[in-house]
């Protein structure tokens, strides 16, 4: 971690910190709950030490949980192109009319043609200038929907696991890289807070607790590093989202309301500001656009730079998020998406 200075919450340099390597989760903890927990307390400023397991003890007693119901695909296919080159798509999110935003490992131009299995064609129809390509899909030369599209999928896709993990997926992934409550297809990255519930803890807490769902189908940008100088120049990505009707009057309410997850925190946030049940979401919360409506926060430790530390930081500051994080990294906790989890009172 660099030395302590005066941190500029509009600099995306004030972000940075250094990670030792073997500190990146290749692999998540089993059982899940036995990951670490830090817990700290705005109020009484205290930092806890204790297993994800011991969760319901931290609680406040009259708080909703809300969860992302979300459902990671096998959205990594590999192909070659109609030229005999080798290709990887990565799927990021259907657009509309069978077009669909991807990423492509390989030079295509438009109207290259890629082949998969299962007589699956995606033909390049844009390329844009963010590196994404908009792809349109056909199986035996006939274009297909979303739904017969991860039908094809289930069967020759690969779990989509985060760059940073820098492996091959296994079979073990489809599992663990999957919330237990997993209902709506359409993600590409976990929201990853969630992977630490076992069936046997979230018993437990509904005894204690009222747990509601949002859907936010997690796309690549989640990974997207913060390029610009500044925060204010960073265009955030967007994805869909639907908030149900009993989980808007919670959010309508003056209740208190946990996060799980980074996903479910821009999600809430996003419909404190606009009232739409349902749409695209491309909130961006930092420092300078802090929560309006969510108390506590469960979350894992984030990438350096990135959107989801400049979250944490709209909830505790800079200050407070990097000296949690050096005392995360001097306790050996473990990092990002299979990592351990920090929560927020």
């Amino acid at each position: 971690m660099k030395k302590m200075k005066s941190l500029d919450p509009l600099k995306v340099d004030s972000y940075d910190y250094y990670l030792p390597p073997e500190l990146i989760a290749k692999e998540p903890v089993n059982p899940p709950d036995l990951a670490k927990l830090l817990v700290y307390d705005r109020k009484s400023k205290k930092i806890t030490h204790a297993i994800f397991k011991d969760l319901p003890n931290f609680l406040p007693k009259d708080v909703h949980l809300i969860f992302n119901n979300t459902k990671v695909i096998k959205a990594r296919i590999f192909g070659k192109k109609s030229s005999g080159g080798k290709v990887e798509l990565l799927l990021n999110k259907p657009l509309d009319k069978n077009r669909y935003l991807v990423f492509i490992k390989g030079k295509v131009k438009e109207g290259t043609i890629l082949i998969f299995d299962e007589n699956l064609e995606a033909k390049v129809i844009k390329l844009c200038e963010d590196g994404s390509r908009i792809v349109k899909f056909f199986k035996d030369k006939k274009p297909i929907d979303f739904e017969e599209l991860l039908h094809i999928l289930e069967k020759i896709g690969h779990v989509p696991l985060p760059p940073y993990i820098n492996r091959e997926d296994k079979k073990e992934d489809e599992k663990n890289y999957q919330p237990i409550f997993a209902k709506t297809p359409g993600a590409v990255a976990a929201p990853t807070a969630s992977l630490h519930f076992t069936k046997e803890l979230l018993e437990k807490i509904k005894k204690e607790h009222d747990i509601k769902f949002i859907t936010l189908h997690v796309g690549a940008g989640t990974f997207k590093p913060v390029e610009s100088e500044y925060i204010t120049e960073h265009k955030m990505h967007s994805e869909y989202y639907e908030i149900p009707k009993d989980t808007q009057k919670l959010i309508d309410s003056d209740e208190k309301i946990l996060a799980v997850g980074t996903t479910v925190a821009r999600t809430v946030e996003y419909y404190a500001r606009t009232h739409k049940p349902f749409g695209e979401c491309d909130l961006f919360l930092n420092p300078l656009n802090p929560p309006i409506r969510v108390n506590h926060l469960l979350t894992n430790f984030h990438l350096p730079k990135s959107t989801l530390i400049m979250l944490v930081a709209s909830f505790i500051g800079i200050e407070k998020t990097l000296e949690l994080y050096k005392i995360a990294i001097d306790k050996k906790y473990r990092f990002y998406s299979y990592g351990d989890a920090m929560l927020i009172l």
